[in-house]
């Protein structure tokens, strides 16, 4: 049960299985956890996205505080998978602050991306769980080992991009409005998309070993990585095209 997802990997759960106390995770409750991270996001996202439209400038310390604060919150909750029900909310309130003023920034280029983004994420969403109920999608191990292949390549890359700006350095084309940029971006989109049907798979086979309660917070902050990984591709794919 890989997942191209760091956060949610098999040894995460084998670790943790319950004895039988009656309270497990289940699919139910990790769905409502998930609701619940997404309204906290999109609590911060709103105060985020109004400070960036009446001062640009101060939302900058927003900026860097949902963003550092979220990744090192996220890696906590990877290490501590048990304080999760704690450190998940507090992810999803950084990341919202961080989401609300990039966006608001895109917005502010192109205007109308934003809405766009959101509806194309739901829509992958919604159209990746219903193939995968479906069965269509058989969730292999191959299958699992080549999307966490692609997922790694993908974070390489963005890596070498990060560090190679500090030297003048820029991966040729991953940031340009080209047509070989706009496929990059479009690729980068499938393979975060498919991190999600790996998420849906683990959730799920994970909910049938005898896994703890608060794990349920755990499948539903890993979700909530994909999720935001993929409206950002999505948003910059959008604006790609709009360029």
């Amino acid at each position: 049960m890989r997942s191209g997802n760091p956060s949610l990997k098999t040894e995460a759960f084998e670790r943790f299985e319950d004895v039988g106390t009656g309270r497990n995770m289940t699919i139910i409750g990790t769905v409502n956890r998930t609701f619940i991270l997404l309204l906290l996001l999109l609590a911060t996202f709103v105060y985020s996205w109004n400070q960036f439209v009446t001062n640009p400038a101060s939302a900058m310390p927003l900026v860097l505080v949902g963003g550092i604060g979220g990744f090192l919150v996220a890696l906590v909750t990877i290490f501590v998978p048990k304080i999760s029900p704690f450190t998940a909310p507090v992810y999803a309130l950084l990341e919202g602050l961080f989401l609300g003023a990039v966006s608001a920034r895109y917005e502010l280029q192109y205007g109308g991306i934003v809405f766009q983004a959101v509806l194309l994420t739901i829509a992958v969403l919604l159209s990746l769980l219903v193939v995968y109920r479906s069965g269509l999608i058989k969730v292999t191990h191959n299958f699992r080992l080549g999307v966490a292949a692609a997922t790694g390549a993908v974070f390489v890359v963005y890596l070498v991009s990060f560090i190679g700006r500090f030297f003048g350095f820029q991966i040729p084309h991953l940031h340009e409005a080209t047509p070989l940029g706009i496929a990059i971006s479009v690729i980068i989109v499938i393979v975060a998309a498919l991190n999600l049907v790996l998420d849906f798979d683990f959730i799920e086979n994970a909910s049938k070993r005898r896994t703890p309660k608060y794990f349920e917070w755990y499948g539903a902050f890993g979700l909530l990585i994909t999720l935001i990984w993929l409206y950002l591709e999505i948003l910059r794919l959008l604006s790609k095209l709009r360029r």
